[in-house]
């Protein structure tokens, strides 16, 4: 009986693996928990971020194992962070981001964030290599966590999102530069001068004639598509070709060697300024598929971070790094807008806005634990192979577990410091309206 019992309890796990590994079941389980998290977060007042991420390690690896992070979650992760920076786009002028004070903040918010992790890195004993990837880990910011809080909360529009936003543009492209850098020391152990002032040339030549060009020509466009007979006939016509229009931006970026999402945040940029009589409203279209696969983009950060891999001797380590990661991004970014003349909050705030490291993080993670499992592969000891291996595996969580820290924490802080006041009197203006209805 109970060799019949342990066989039937083989023979439906079997089954329930065989069915939970099916990209089918893994979509609908994503997409179902995503939504999921976007409604829970919604319902108790939180950030979406933080309910949707935590939902990400419940179903992930860390605890329930439903959902392994795959070529196809990175997938849907990557459309999900277009759509989002494309949306986040139609809150920006041009201006907004061409602006030299911007440029100071994300220079600085990039050296002095890599010094630290560098520095941080050689304390605990780590070689050379280990220290320039967590250095250029520490250097990146992701701009769909921050840019997602911000508009969240009805903060887009306040001057210091817009430095948040402006200047995490620019690090976003500095970051990648530093990161092609990092990649060249530990392949070659020697710097290509000529490849990354090619690099830089590319990346901001992008950036400036994506912009400019974009937003003279892209308005006409839409607006004359907007009185033409099909469009008339098909409301949705000029939406879709819009959204044309951030996908082939994004492409270019991705092409040039910065980020997708770079070239979503310009699209989105250039569209805002579309007025539209006869069409559908391209910002309400892109709203709907933004609340679908922003979610996804935010589920798929906690189910990358398999916190199984993480060990006690780690601990110490991690906290400091994170500590590290969260006051060289609050100095190295704060300081720099005091001295452009804002207050000591809205420095701050950009400060803390700046934090989060999210995907560009984490992609730095995945390179480092690459390039340590391509040396054990090269390596005829076993044991050193084995210690090559481990040390790779450690570097990844714990860039990972910051890029998590550092990504929770700031709607905590905006929500619960800088904006604390402001929350609670909407609630309280919410309680009063549902009282007297």
């Amino acid at each position: 009986i109970g060799n019949a019992f342990y066989l039937t309890g083989q023979y439906y796990h079997i089954m329930f693996e065989e069915l939970t590994s099916t990209i089918e079941f893994q979509m609908s389980l994503l997409l179902f928990v995503a939504l999921g998290g976007y409604l829970l977060a919604t319902r108790i007042h939180q950030s979406a971020v933080i309910g949707e991420i935590l939902v990400g390690l419940v179903v992930g690896p860390s605890i329930l194992g439903l959902i392994t992070y795959t070529d196809f979650i990175d997938g849907l992760a990557g459309l999900g962070s277009i759509i989002l920076l494309f949306v986040i786009g139609f809150e920006f002028e041009v201006r907004d981001i061409a602006n030299w004070k911007y440029c100071v903040i994300a220079l600085v918010g990039v050296v002095v964030p890599w010094i630290g992790g560098y520095l941080c890195a050689m304390l605990f004993g780590m070689d050379f290599y280990s220290a320039i990837f967590i250095g250029t880990a520490l250097t990146a910011t992701s701009i769909a966590i921050t840019a997602n809080v911000l508009r969240e909360m009805g903060k887009l529009h306040q001057p210091f999102a817009k430095a948040i936003i402006g200047a995490a543009v620019i690090d976003d492209v500095l970051s990648l530069i530093v990161l092609s850098v990092c990649q060249d020391l530990s392949a070659t152990g020697e710097l290509a001068v000529s490849g990354i002032l090619f690099m830089i040339i590319k990346a901001f030549g992008f950036v400036i004639v994506g912009a400019l060009v974009g937003a003279k020509f892209i308005p006409k466009l839409l607006n004359w598509m907007d009185g033409t007979k099909i469009v008339r006939k098909f409301p949705e016509f000029v939406f879709i070709f819009a959204m044309m229009i951030a996908f082939f931006y994004a492409m270019c970026a991705e092409a040039v060697g910065i980020s997708a999402i770079v070239g979503a945040f310009l699209a989105g940029v250039c569209v805002n300024r579309v007025d539209l009589k006869h069409s559908m409203d391209i910002k309400l279209g892109a709203e709907y598929l933004y609340i679908i696969f922003a979610s996804i983009f935010f589920v798929s950060l906690g189910i990358i971070a398999d916190l199984r891999y993480l060990q006690p001797d780690m601990m110490l380590f991690i906290v400091v790094l994170c500590v590290v990661a969260l006051a060289t991004k609050i100095l190295g970014c704060g300081l720099p807008a005091k001295c452009m003349g804002m207050t000591w909050k809205e420095s701050m705030m950009i400060g803390v806005g700046m934090t989060p490291r999210g995907e560009v993080a984490m992609i730095v993670g995945l390179i480092a634990l690459n390039h340590f499992k391509e040396m054990a592969a090269a390596t005829a000891d076993p044991a050193r192979s084995a210690e090559l291996l481990a040390l790779g595996n450690e570097l990844f969580i714990a860039i990972v577990v910051v890029s998590l820290v550092t990504t929770i924490i700031v709607p905590l802080i905006f929500n619960g410091i800088f904006f604390r006041k402001e929350r609670k009197e909407a609630q309280a203006c919410a309680a009063e309206i549902r009282t007297h209805t």
